[in-house]
């Protein structure tokens, strides 16, 4: 699951800079973490929000009051994606891993989950619960940045990316 401060204001009759406050408490105490958006300025990119995950899917679910087996939830791709970038963080850590991590959008709702940006070359994840899912790399990304490389993290492949 994750969010930006800007829909817990809105939603909430919060000030932003109240909810800013709060965000940067819970990520001090490493409850959450937050995403930056990629961009080297292409017109389409979106870099202005974050993107804030939970470091236990626990706490997630106890916010949210649900403990259901996961064949009775509708949340279990956010679970999925929340869990496995957990992981990777400490993947990176564990193996000191000199990267920078983001999420990449544009403004035609082209995305992708997770960007490692390490030792100058970018590395494009798409996180997937279902291994069914036809996901290719959007083609904003692949034009403007030819380089980099695309690959997807399925229950099927998601261990030889977190050890």
């Amino acid at each position: 699951m994750y969010f930006n401060g800007e829909d817990i204001a809105t939603q909430e009759v919060l000030k932003k800079r109240t909810v800013e406050k709060y965000l940067d408490l819970l990520s001090k105490v490493f409850i959450i973490y937050k995403l930056s958006g990629f961009s080297k300025n292409l017109r389409n990119e979106i870099t202005k929000t974050k993107r804030w995950y939970f470091y236990d899917n626990g706490i997630r679910n106890a916010l949210i009051a649900n403990f259901n087996n996961i064949s009775l939830r509708n949340d279990v791709g956010e679970l999925w994606e929340n869990y496995i970038l957990a992981e990777r963080i400490k993947f990176q850590q564990y193996t000191a891993m000199l990267v920078n991590n983001y999420f990449w959008r544009t403004y035609q709702q082209q995305e992708i989950d997770w960007i490692e940006d390490r030792g100058g070359k970018l590395y494009a994840y798409e996180i997937k619960w279902k291994k069914f899912k036809k996901v290719k790399i959007p083609n904003s990304f692949k034009n403007g940045y030819p380089e980099s490389s695309f690959d997807i993290i399925t229950p099927d492949n998601y261990l030889s990316w977190i050890t």
